[in-house]
């Protein structure tokens, strides 16, 4: 019997994440092996190469972790990965490219969890804005509000190009409808704000995307949450720590990167101890995420 869990990190980039890595060997994997530059061609091969190795009542025992820093390529690599099995034989696989299902997971579930301590609303029917749609942890934070019932906005700071491209994807793969926006202007993300109840920026590190005095006019913001832990916050007055806390110059409340990461943190880990603790083979992605943050989030 096969007794010692191996985990292969599959990732399309020329590195592996140190993150990840770290995560793995923390929650109790004895062995982390990573696979860099692995096109989706070759998923099959190393997942067979793998579940051959050992016998079927150890499949449980072997994981494969897909990485990367695009949504919809990791998507394929996971799918890949299950359509490689050969029952009995069977591996359990994870993926969260970037962290972004994990960190998406963590932000709606913190904002869900806000909405029914202050407002005693739910995500359903609330309408819900992302800035920074186009990243990785933009894209997953639309899927999953909207496959909750929220009235998702993607918001594109460069038009409706990329954005619109990323609302037909959403729709192609998922099943769901969000609506793409043009925020390239102030005056377009002020008019966005202004028909939002819930504000989620998840754009690049250190970049501000909306300022004191356009959450000050949003008449209808209950909440506000940045992702962005580097200075300049992503939304202006949000500070890190925020855990629906009031934010200063504006009547909505905010929810920092740092309560988010901390959820973000442990659902990442815990997912990975799932895999670990687990007597039959799993398969995790954005959903499994999200159904344990929100266990994790208070």
């Amino acid at each position: 019997m096969a007794t010692k869990h191996i985990l292969h990190m599959l990732t399309p980039l020329r590195q592996m994440s140190p993150f990840d890595v770290n995560m793995a060997v923390d929650a109790g994997f004895d062995v982390v092996v990573p696979y860099t530059g692995v096109t989706l061609a070759e998923v099959t091969g190393l997942v067979q190469d793998a579940i051959f190795s050992r016998p079927p009542d150890a499949g449980a025992n072997t994981g494969i972790f897909i990485a990367g820093k695009d949504v919809s390529l990791a998507l394929d690599m996971f799918d890949a990965a299950k359509q490689a099995m050969v029952p009995p034989f069977v591996v359990s696989v994870f993926a969260d490219p970037a962290g972004s299902f994990t960190t998406a997971a963590a932000m709606v579930a913190k904002v869900e969890k806000a909405l029914d301590k202050k407002f005693d609303r739910k995500l359903k029917d609330t309408r819900i804005s992302v800035f920074g749609a186009t990243g990785v942890v933009g894209f997953c934070t639309a899927v999953i509000a909207a496959k909750d019932g929220a009235h998702v906005t993607v918001v594109g700071h460069d038009g409706l190009q990329r954005v619109g491209k990323i609302a037909a994807e959403i729709k192609s793969r998922f099943g769901v409808e969000v609506h793409a926006e043009d925020g390239s202007s102030e005056a377009k993300k002020t008019a966005i704000l202004e028909a939002s109840e819930v504000v989620l920026a998840a754009a690049k590190a250190g970049v501000q995307v909306l300022s004191k005095a356009q959450l000050n006019g949003a008449g209808k913001l209950l909440l506000a949450a940045d992702v962005n832990a580097v200075p300049p916050a992503g939304i202006e007055g949000l500070t890190v720590n925020a855990n629906s806390d009031p934010i200063d110059g504006a009547s909505a409340l905010g929810i920092g990167a740092l309560a988010i990461g901390n959820v973000k943190y442990k659902t990442e880990f815990g997912l990975f101890q799932k895999m670990i603790d687990a007597k039959k083979p799993v398969a995790f992605d954005f959903q499994d995420a999200f159904s344990l943050a929100r266990e994790i989030a208070k």
